[in-house]
């Protein structure tokens, strides 16, 4: 997180006069420290403990007006809430952001917290308003800027969700695409995920494997526990379809074996919903 130096007047007992600077770096280092714990809490899977560190490192932002340092903490802070499944708390967490016209975020930063609330309606099947935030994500962005390869990700998950797999098809591929001119390795591992899903709704377990495989490839030299899980329930749900019960069944455990040691109790709950649904639980 790259927080801003702003200058700030206080009212002193008896005076006015500007803060001592060391005042301002101490806060601006708080926020900081704040952020960085924030970080490690989520890769130990401590929640609870991230939630509360991006929330002081919003607060010691909020208290600089240092606009980048609140969108980053804001949008840090709901993607924890909605890993936690608390929705209003992640909307709330946004609303730093995006009911602050006084501010001046960058397109990024609001690009960023537009894809944030889409991707929180797409959770709760809310696919109208998923459309209406991803519009103004893509407005905000432009013809083009560093966030179109997840834009056009998260049209394609809305667009799996309505039912649309040529149009997803699309977009993924755009996405593809995007990612490659830009280097992002978790989006271009997305597009392939969404691909793999999108050949498994098209019947074509065959094209949707190598997809699937490269997606858990990438996710895994990133090192990113959540779509790894993400990638080998699909694997399962290939599996499964092709009429391959038992190789359904060990993708299913892997995923349940990577989220509970990510500490990820929704994503372990789902993995085991599937094992057990393989096994005639």
């Amino acid at each position: 997180m790259r927080v801003l130096a702003l200058l700030a007047l206080a009212v002193l007992t008896g005076c006015s006069s500007a803060p001592p600077k060391n005042s301002i770096a101490a806060r601006q280092e708080a926020a900081l420290e704040a952020n960085r714990r924030g970080e490690t809490y989520v890769r130990h899977g401590e929640l609870d403990n991230a939630a509360r560190s991006y929330r002081e490192a919003l607060r010691l932002s909020q208290s600089l007006e240092d606009a980048d340092g609140i969108a980053a903490n804001a949008i840090n802070l709901s993607i924890v809430r909605q890993r936690q499944g608390r929705f209003n708390d992640a909307r709330a967490a946004l609303a730093a952001v995006i009911d602050q016209p006084n501010l001046r975020f960058s397109d990024t930063r609001k690009t960023q917290a537009a894809l944030r609330h889409a991707l929180l309606d797409l959770d709760q099947n809310r696919f109208a308003e998923a459309g209406e935030w991803l519009t103004r994500a893509a407005k905000h962005c432009g013809t083009r800027c560093a966030l179109s390869a997840a834009i056009h990700n998260v049209s394609a998950q809305l667009a799996l969700q309505g039912g649309r797999v040529e149009e997803a098809v699309i977009s993924a591929r755009a996405a593809q695409e995007a990612s490659r001119s830009s280097g992002e390795r978790a989006e271009q591992a997305n597009a392939l995920r969404l691909l793999g899903i999108a050949a498994l709704r098209a019947g074509d377990f065959a094209a949707a494997r190598p997809q699937l495989e490269q997606a858990l490839e990438i996710d895994r030299e990133i090192g990113a526990p959540r779509k790894i899980a993400l990638d080998l329930l699909a694997l399962g749900r290939a599996a499964a379809l092709a009429g391959e019960r038992d190789a359904a069944r060990g993708y299913y455990a892997r995923a349940l074996a990577v989220s509970e040691a990510d500490r990820d109790t929704i994503g372990a709950a789902e993995a085991r919903a599937m094992l057990d649904a393989s096994t005639g639980k």
